[in-house]
């Protein structure tokens, strides 16, 4: 094996890549969330990330050719952070994440109620999903009228959050 890996085993490169504490929270912010700003996934991280790890992790995801970066045509000094079809590629990776945590950790209901969403739909759904985020940031066009798998994710954790706050 080449001196930069410590195997050829693919378990290992992946980890090598993504197993860090923050890089898989990061791409999940910008795929769930649709935190496409250093600061909105700064100020909303529920992790609460802190600003250097986050423009240390950012740069190592855009080196590694998991998002892209380009500069903001609204402000000089933003730039707009975009998936790749290799982040793209990790929604059924996290919706097994999200299976396995709910199955045998002590999740909270509103952060778990996308990964219940995404388990229940299947590779249907991430499929669909994945379409959506190539639209999103790759520019791929969807057919018109196609439903938004984020809204129905993004409507479904409000719900909860709400009812929760009415409770």
């Amino acid at each position: 094996m080449d001196a930069l890996h410590r195997s050829g085993c693919p378990i290992n490169l992946t980890l090598e890549i993504l197993g860090d504490r923050w890089s898989l929270i990061i791409i999940r912010d910008i795929m769930f969330g649709n935190r496409r700003h250093f600061r909105e996934l700064l100020q909303n991280s529920e992790e609460g990330i802190a600003s250097n790890i986050l423009a240390d992790r950012l740069k190592r995801l855009v080196e590694r050719g998991l998002l892209t970066r380009e500069d903001d045509p609204s402000h000089k000094q933003k730039a707009i952070y975009s998936l790749t079809e290799m982040a793209i590629d990790l929604v059924p990776l996290f919706a097994h994440m999200g299976a396995w945590g709910r199955k045998h950790l002590p999740v909270s209901e509103e952060l778990s109620i996308r990964a219940e969403l995404l388990e229940n739909g299947g590779p249907k759904l991430w499929g669909d999903f994945m379409d959506e985020l190539r639209a999103q940031h790759l520019g791929k066009v969807l057919p018109p009228g196609t439903p938004s798998v984020l809204d129905r994710l993004t409507e479904a954790y409000l719900e909860v959050v709400n009812r929760r706050k009415s409770g």
